[in-house]
């Protein structure tokens, strides 16, 4: 089986990614999720993994933010937007996307460490791939000012570091 991996502008690619994200996303998915009425951020960049059988299967979006942990500023890297098709889950895709993602952040020499959010379930999924929980406060902007961001749990990566505590301002919204 071939799979091709691609990383492309984020606000270019929305086309092609709508489609799997709006699948996995839609309406009825997000219903009774206590996330379904936050603003996020719009991906930088995309991890598009598609194969020559089914299409886009799997999708990461990369963002790039001055944040401030502690107060102090600091250049992260964030992955969002996860998602894999229903019937092509399990097979590594995921793992294959954020691979990449974190690969293209580790590329970006800015980048201190990087950041996600994600359900419980998920939890254990992240965890097995090096990412930490953040114990600390997670402060974001959405159309009705800065609020404390506690629907998903923070996890982070090491890139230079990893910070577990503290308090993380994403000074914008979050993805």
């Amino acid at each position: 089986m071939s799979i091709e991996i691609d990383i492309l502008n984020g606000d270019a690619s929305w086309k092609t990614a709508e489609p799997l994200h709006q699948a996995v996303w839609g309406p009825q998915q997000l219903a009774d999720k206590p996330w379904r009425n936050v603003k996020w951020a719009n991906a930088d960049l995309r991890v598009l993994i598609e194969t020559p059988e089914d299409g886009l299967v799997c999708h990461v979006g990369i963002y790039f933010r001055t944040v401030t942990w502690n107060g102090q500023k600091v250049h992260v890297g964030g992955i969002g937007g996860v998602c894999t098709r229903e019937d092509r889950r399990n097979r590594g895709y995921a793992t294959m996307a954020i691979d990449a993602a974190v690969h293209t952040m580790r590329a970006n020499e800015a980048v201190k460490f990087a950041i996600l959010f994600c359900e419980p379930h998920n939890a254990a999924f992240y965890q097995a791939r090096s990412w930490l929980p953040f114990k600390g406060e997670v402060y974001c902007e959405q159309p009705e000012g800065r609020i404390r961001f506690d629907v998903m749990a923070p996890y982070v990566f090491n890139v230079v570091r990893a910070p577990t505590l503290g308090t993380i301002d994403l000074c914008g919204l979050p993805w």
